[in-house]
């Protein structure tokens, strides 16, 4: 259990990445006033962990429901998690784990940020949607293994919560140059998940035997 825990949470911290959130969110909120912006973080933050459950419940007989198979979900997860970690390596924005630019520009127009771009894309992104799918699937029916990962998630999510109640000092307390040491170590952690996501989904597949 302490594995999955371990993996559990380096994913979701990578997927989610809440000091990317919490500095991306105070650049966009500068204008709200503080009672404003800790609304927007309450209702962000609850709306991707409803997406997120759901998806980490029900994602995979969802994909089922399509002839998706476990093998190809691993494989399609991995590829997918190892394209986010390289972007996130050299420090590069990635659709998976933040906004592009046309979103950014979309969403300083808005007066409410709490779905958009807060809940989906920031925090429960394509992918943290994808390794929340991936890491239950992979628990492959133990509700122990399940609740870790699910415990795990949540944890990330309050976490996230506690630094965009604190964007304004994140963002202070952050520069650049410290925000992509975070991320690029996070990057690699990721990278290496992914990867063994692949060889786990191609071994499962049958192709090789």
């Amino acid at each position: 259990m302490q594995e999955t825990a371990l993996v559990a949470l380096a994913t979701f911290f990578a997927t989610i990445g809440p000091v990317d959130v919490a500095v991306l969110f105070a650049g966009l909120s500068h204008r709200h006033a503080a009672r404003e912006r800790r609304a927007m973080a309450l209702r962000g933050t609850l709306i991707a962990a409803g997406i997120l459950l759901f998806f980490a419940l029900f994602g995979k007989p969802v994909l089922a429901s399509f002839g998706i198979s476990l093998p190809a979900l691993r494989t399609a997860g991995g590829i997918l998690l190892l394209l986010i970690a390289i972007d996130m390596v050299f420090a590069r924005p990635s659709g998976g784990t933040t906004t592009t630019l046309d979103e950014v520009a979309e969403a300083k127009g808005k007066q409410d940020l709490a779905v958009f771009p807060l809940a989906m894309p920031l925090i429960a992104g394509p992918g943290a949607i994808g390794a929340a799918i991936l890491l239950v699937a992979d628990a492959a029916g133990d509700l122990a293994a399940i609740a870790v990962v699910i415990g795990c998630l949540l944890a990330v999510l309050l976490l996230t919560l506690a630094l965009l109640l604190t964007a304004t000092q994140v963002q202070k307390l952050f520069g650049v140059t410290a925000l992509h040491v975070v991320s690029r170590i996070a990057g690699v952690l990721l990278a290496a998940l992914a990867v063994q996501f692949v060889f786990d989904g191609i071994g499962a597949s049958g192709l090789l035997s």
